[in-house]
């Protein structure tokens, strides 16, 4: 069985793109729903958290604290 990568590569870069807005916009309800069962990659995360860290929201800073990160 075969996976098709740019299928998945695109829902990844929407997923992260949805993300970016979401933090920029201060919808943790949204972020936590993005992230749910989710794992990210260190450099991705650590933009996100920079950009959360903008607008000091604790509560999205947490969420993306959470994430677990994938080799």
């Amino acid at each position: 069985m075969t996976t098709d990568t740019s299928t998945q590569n695109s829902h990844g870069i929407a997923n992260y793109e949805a993300l970016k807005t979401a933090i920029a916009n201060n919808e943790a309800q949204r972020i936590k729903e993005l992230l749910a069962g989710k794992s990210m990659q260190q450099l991705e995360k650590d933009y996100l958290l920079d950009l959360a860290r903008l607008d000091d929201n604790r509560t999205i800073i947490a969420l993306l604290e959470a994430v677990p990160v994938r080799k």
